[in-house]
């Protein structure tokens, strides 16, 4: 579908369209296996900094409460900006306020409703139409987004939810290529906007390779106003940036810091542009 003939904003820049519809109603599977597989010591384990896996559930129910009301219902009532408040600052607010609103919900309950909330979120994306504006990704750079980055983005935050119960739990990282797979096509989306203020010729090229089943190779182009996935990568880039699956997805949503992974990873050719490229981060943080 050619975009601006359409009268939508041209997102070609992103790269190729991704469809994460078909990944929505097995994520919710293995996530309702996940919780109904948790111990009642596992609850209470620490998931992320400052919340335990029930708080953390009680974030996702809140995100497909969000969903639903905004993206099917129409309804536009909920918290606002504070005076100076910037978005990061507003997601967070809103995130723990919800969250220490849920403390007094058991996690059987939470379970029970993700349960049935979360099939109806499942329904809302497998009904989407791909190229209708939606709700802007800040950290790709683009507001209104295209509804299949948007659907994406949403897959790889529940995606990247469950891995963090998981290995709250003592589980290791899913080891299905599949949906890791589309986690890492959508987070390199970013690659354009972390690179936004990088002084580099017209034409120079910056590669992320991800190794294993899972990866894959995403170039960036400098184009004079913006870099690009769009144009077509080189043989040999000006810089490319090796990683394997785990240490990409956890540099992108700042499971680890950009000199940890930079540590770990491979660089060929310029060094600057390697190091700048893993500065990515594909949450809002």
């Amino acid at each position: 579908m050619n975009s601006q003939s359409s009268g939508l904003p041209d997102h070609s820049w992103l790269g190729a369209p991704i469809d994460a519809r078909p990944f929505f109603a097995p994520e919710h599977t293995a996530l309702m296996a996940t919780l109904r597989g948790l111990t009642p010591a596992d609850w209470r384990e620490e998931a992320v900094p400052g919340w335990t896996v029930r708080d953390l559930a009680a974030h996702l129910l809140g995100d497909c409460y969000g969903r639903l009301a905004r993206g099917r219902d129409g309804h536009r009532e909920g918290p606002s900006f504070a005076a100076g408040e910037t978005l990061e600052a507003f997601i967070h607010r809103i995130n723990q306020e919800w969250v220490d609103a849920c403390r007094r919900v058991s996690p059987a309950a939470l379970t029970d409703t993700l349960g049935l909330i979360g099939r109806q979120v499942v329904r809302f994306f497998e009904t989407a139409a791909p190229d209708a504006p939606s709700t802007g990704v800040s950290w790709a750079g683009v507001d209104p987004a295209p509804m299949w980055l948007d659907s994406a983005r949403d897959l790889t935050e529940f995606w990247t939810h469950r891995q963090q119960i998981r290995h709250a739990a003592g589980q290791d990282t899913d080891p299905d290529p599949r949906p890791l797979s589309l986690v890492l096509d959508t987070f390199m989306r970013a690659l354009p906007h972390t690179l936004r203020e990088v002084d580099a010729p017209v034409g120079t090229q910056v590669r992320v390779s991800v190794d294993g089943p899972a990866g894959g190779l995403w170039t960036a182009t400098a184009t004079g106003d913006r870099w690009s996935l769009a144009e077509p990568g080189v043989r040999h880039p000006d810089a490319t940036l090796h990683l394997d699956a785990e240490t990409a997805w956890r540099l992108c949503t700042r499971g680890i810091e950009p000199d940890t992974a930079l540590a770990r990873a491979r660089v060929e050719g310029d060094p600057r542009l390697a190091g700048a490229a893993c500065r990515i981060v594909s949450v809002i943080h």
